[in-house]
């Protein structure tokens, strides 16, 4: 069931990219789509919660969800759709994957962490790579449109990473409550945010052509709410790590789609990108790696005597 689960989640992350892209494509409002999506992914999980007495209404009220609904969902987001009208879904879920390196950043520049001379590394690596990525733009006419998309995304990761380093510490001091409860709030309050936003910007009314209305629909329920709530079953199931992992197969999964099923550009060049951000991954994650592998030999050990 564990593999299963998994595969699914790799595979649903994998999607998302393209889905956004599909809406965006229709012409869905990319602030307003993706404030729709978490809006009511993050209310519909909520009221099943409170509706079975597993989480109070003073949690709508914590401001720490608050800020967490705005860096983690807000500005990740708001970034990731507006980019999404001009670069490749496939290219976007591998800039995406960059959030752990500015995670491991931050916390250098922050927080003033020791970071790991593999790590280090494993940031140099990734930068690289990033740069192999960015190079297709820097054609005779210069794509100025795909760079600054490209640029978008890199910055709504920094919101990404910003939350996630937070939201740890207001998972840790809200232990009480459950995870997903806290994600629910948190993408409710993100997906305000969003439609202030479009609101503010003036976005057109969409539409709403049965593309469009069917990307939103998965990302609602397959993207914010089955993911998520698989995700969240892995941490509890498994270990923090394990189900973290999805960043090396989904961007793969990604590429493969966009580019078999939506006949997306893609540039012989940036597969050394994809190649160095995904081995920036495992670099920076070697420690993680290895304590896990350990930690299944000495399990594996202990299954052995005890038979």
């Amino acid at each position: 069931m564990i593999i299963f689960l998994y595969s699914l989640m790799c595979f649903i992350f994998g999607t998302t990219f393209l889905a956004i892209k599909i809406g965006v494509d229709a012409g869905l409002p990319p602030f307003f789509s993706a404030g729709i999506r978490f809006f009511l992914a993050g209310a519909i999980i909520f009221l099943f919660f409170f509706w079975r007495n597993s989480s109070t209404k003073a949690l709508l009220l914590r401001k720490e969800l608050i800020f967490t609904g705005f860096s983690l969902t807000f500005i990740t987001f708001s970034c990731l759709y507006w980019a999404e009208q001009y670069v490749t879904s496939g290219i976007a879920a591998v800039l995406s994957a960059t959030g752990p390196i500015l995670i491991i950043m931050l916390q250098r520049i922050m927080f003033k962490n020791r970071i790991a001379l593999i790590s280090m590394i494993g940031v140099v690596v990734g930068f690289i790579g990033v740069l192999f990525l960015f190079l297709p733009g820097f054609t005779i006419e210069l794509n100025t449109k795909w760079l600054i998309g490209c640029s978008v995304i890199l910055l709504g990761e920094i919101g990404y990473a910003w939350g996630t380093i937070y939201s740890s510490k207001v998972i840790a001091a809200l232990k009480s409550h459950s995870p997903i409860v806290l994600n629910a709030v948190q993408m409710i309050y993100g997906g305000l945010f969003l439609i202030m936003i479009s609101a503010i910007s003036k976005e057109s009314i969409p539409s709403f052509e049965i593309k469009g209305i069917l990307s939103i629909a998965y990302l609602i329920i397959a993207g914010s709410m089955l993911g998520h709530t698989i995700y969240y079953y892995l941490v509890a199931k498994t270990n923090s790590f394990f189900p973290s992992t999805w960043l090396y197969v989904s961007p793969l999964i990604a590429l493969a789609i966009g580019s078999f099923f939506y006949k997306e550009y893609f540039h012989p060049i940036m597969f050394v990108g994809i190649v160095f951000i995904l081995t920036s991954l495992l670099l920076i994650n070697f420690h993680k790696i290895q304590s896990h592998a350990k930690n299944k030999k000495i399990t594996a050990a202990k299954s052995v005597n005890i038979s």
